[in-house]
């Protein structure tokens, strides 16, 4: 009996020597930052051919600072008594601390995207927390906003769901020699 549990490691030691380490994406770590490609002053840059993109603008962003400036101070008689109140004024200014940008996303291609896939998908990114609704197979507005949160948290602030994030969620199986 105990050889045989012994024979039976030994066997799927040798096995797993000869599996090639499939690296395994984790959520919490995986970094989508690099996965966009900004538009470039002349258009659209050149995409490499045979791989699916998807396109999205992401908004700029805009800082709003409100200063509030005291006018006049208050006014007080001579028993200590307020006879005017102070005054104050509020400004406020703006600034673009990022441009809108359009960017390209490598994405899995339209025909990867069944409704079975979909289902996978809310179910990857409920499991997660970030999907609350119900199952649909739907890639509807829920659904983006998910993938958007998702990725946006991983440093892609775009509902285009991109194919390394799709592999992170454990949704498509590519060749790795591709990415």
């Amino acid at each position: 009996m105990r050889w045989q549990i012994w024979s039976g490691l030994a066997v799927a030691l040798c096995l797993s020597a000869c599996a090639e380490a499939i690296p395994v994406a984790s959520p919490t770590t995986e970094d989508l930052s690099g996965e966009a490609i900004a538009r470039g002053p002349n258009g659209p840059p050149s995409l490499p051919v045979g791989a699916c993109w998807g396109h999205d603008t992401i908004p700029a962003v805009i800082e709003t600072v409100t200063q509030t400036v005291q006018d006049q101070p208050e006014l007080r008689d001579a028993a200590g008594k307020l006879v005017r109140p102070a005054s104050y004024n509020s400004f406020a200014r703006q600034r673009i601390l990022q441009d809108r940008r359009e960017v390209y996303v490598r994405t899995p291609c339209y025909n990867q995207l069944t409704p079975d896939t979909i289902v996978t998908l809310q179910r990857a990114l409920k499991a997660r927390g970030y999907y609350q609704q119900p199952l649909t197979g739907e890639l509807d507005l829920a659904t983006m906003a998910a993938i958007r949160h998702y990725q946006a948290d991983h440093g892609l602030d775009t509902s285009v769901l991109s194919l390394k994030a799709a592999l992170a969620l454990g949704l498509v199986i590519a060749d790795r020699g591709s990415l």
